[in-house]
C-alpha cells in the first residue's frame, strides 16, 4: 500500500489555470478523468482567483492510488479535497478515518441516498456501468443483456474488462458480491476466466479493444462509450440488468480531508463542485454525467435515471468487501 502511495506521488501536481498567483490555495486529489474534469477545476480557479493544485490519478490505478496515498499520508495530511470517480474508495477512507465531516450548503438539492448520514461524503453526477459492443459485429438484439450474457460460450475470447482491483471496475465487483452472494459472485468470475475473458488496464483500453474489434464486447462506463461515439466509431452501449439485478450507478463522491491544510479553503471548492453549474457542464461534456440536482438537464445518449432499474446498492456495504472481493477475484482470475 505504501509502495502504491509512492507511485501515486510521482503524479503531477499543478496549478490549472491563468489566475494571477494568490496567497489563497487549496490542494485537491482527483481520480475523476482529467480531460473533464481539469476544465472543471480551471473554471474554479479564475472564477474564485484560488490557486488550485490537483494530483491527478492514473487510468490503470483510477482511485486506487489516490486513496493509498491518502492513507500513508494520515499522519500529516497534504490534501484538502478527494474527488473521487466511484464510491468504494472513499467509504473505505471514511472508515479509515482519513475524512472530515462537512455538510455543503449547495447539496440541498441532492437527494439523500447519494449524501451521507454523518456528512463526510456527498455524491453529484454519476455515471452507469454498461456493455459496450462493436456494431459492425455485433447486431444490436444480439448484445448481451445482462453482465452474467459474458460468461456464455458464445462470447469466449470476445469480452474485455478492465482490471477489477481498480477503479469503477472494483465498485462493480464489489457491487455484484453485495447484490448477489459470494457463491454465485465466485462462480461467474470462474466462468468468466474459463470464457477467456481479456483483463486490460483501463476502461478507455475496453472500449477501443471493441471499437477496433480486437474484442466485441466489454464492461466500461458511460463517459467512455460516448466518447467513441461522439467519434464516429462502430461501438453502442446496453444498460445491463436493468430489469434484473439493475444497472450499477455510480455517483462522484467529494470530501474534506481530516486535518486538511486548507480546511476553509476546501469547503468552498467543495460547494462550488457540488452546484448546478458543475452538474451542468459535466452532463454536456463529452462525460456525460447524470446530475443529481432534480432541476438540472440530462445529458445526450444517456437515459434518465427514471427510466430504468438501478442496481439496489448500500455504497457503505460494498465499500466493505472490496479489499475482500479484490484477493478474492486475484485468485479466480490469476491477477
Amino acid at each position: 500500500m505504501l509502495c502504491a502511495a509512492v507511485i501515486a506521488g510521482a503524479f503531477l501536481v499543478s496549478g490549472c489555470g491563468g489566475a494571477e498567483r494568490s496567497s489563497r490555495e487549496v490542494i485537491a486529489y482527483v481520480s475523476a478523468d482529467r480531460p473533464f474534469s481539469e476544465p472543471i477545476m480551471q473554471e474554479y480557479q479564475r472564477q474564485s482567483g484560488v490557486r488550485v493544485n490537483v494530483v491527478y490519478d492514473t487510468e490503470e490505478a483510477k482511485s486506487t492510488g489516490l486513496a493509498n496515498r491518502l492513507l500513508a499520508e494520515k499522519p500529516r495530511p497534504q490534501a484538502d479535497v478527494f474527488w473521487s470517480n466511484e464510491p468504494v474508495r472513499t467509504l473505505v477512507l471514511k472508515s479509515r478515518g482519513v475524512l472530515a465531516p462537512y455538510e455543503s450548503p449547495a447539496a440541498n438539492g441532492i437527494a439523500a441516498t447519494f449524501k451521507d448520514r454523518e456528512g463526510y461524503w456527498t455524491g453529484f453526477s454519476a455515471r452507469l456501468r454498461v456493455i459496450v459492443f462493436n456494431t459492425n459485429r455485433v447486431k444490436g438484439e444480439e448484445a448481451p443483456r445482462s453482465v452474467f450474457d459474458l460468461a456464455d460460450p458464445r462470447w469466449k475470447g470476445q469480452v474485455a474488462i478492465a482490471d477489477p482491483r481498480f477503479g469503477s471496475t472494483s465498485f462493480h465487483v464489489a457491487a455484484l458480491y453485495s447484490e448477489i452472494g459470494d457463491e454465485r459472485a465466485d462462480d461467474y468470475f470462474r466462468k468468466l476466466k474459463a470464457n477467456e475473458v481479456k483483463i486490460v488496464d483501463g476502461n478507455s483500453v475496453v472500449r477501443d479493444m471493441v471499437a477496433r474489434g480486437d474484442v466485441l464486447v466489454g464492461l466500461t462506463d458511460t463517459d467512455d462509450v460516448n466518447v467513441a461515439i461522439e467519434a464516429k466509431q462502430p461501438v453502442a452501449m446496453v444498460l445491463p440488468d436493468r430489469d434484473g439485478i439493475g444497472v450499477p450507478v455510480m455517483p462522484n463522491m467529494v470530501s474534506l480531508v481530516a486535518g486538511a491544510p486548507h480546511a476553509d479553503e476546501g469547503k468552498r471548492l467543495i460547494d462550488y463542485l457540488l452546484s448546478p453549474e458543475v452538474e451542468r457542464k459535466l452532463a454536456e461534456s463529452e462525460a456525460v454525467q447524470i446530475p443529481l440536482h432534480a432541476d438540472v438537464p440530462g445529458p445526450k445518449n444517456i437515459p434518465p435515471i427514471s427510466s430504468f432499474k438501478a442496481m439496489t446498492l448500500d455504497y457503505a456495504k460494498a465499500a466493505t468487501r472490496v479489499e475482500d472481493v479484490t484477493k478474492r477475484l486475484a485468485a479466480i482470475l490469476g491477477l
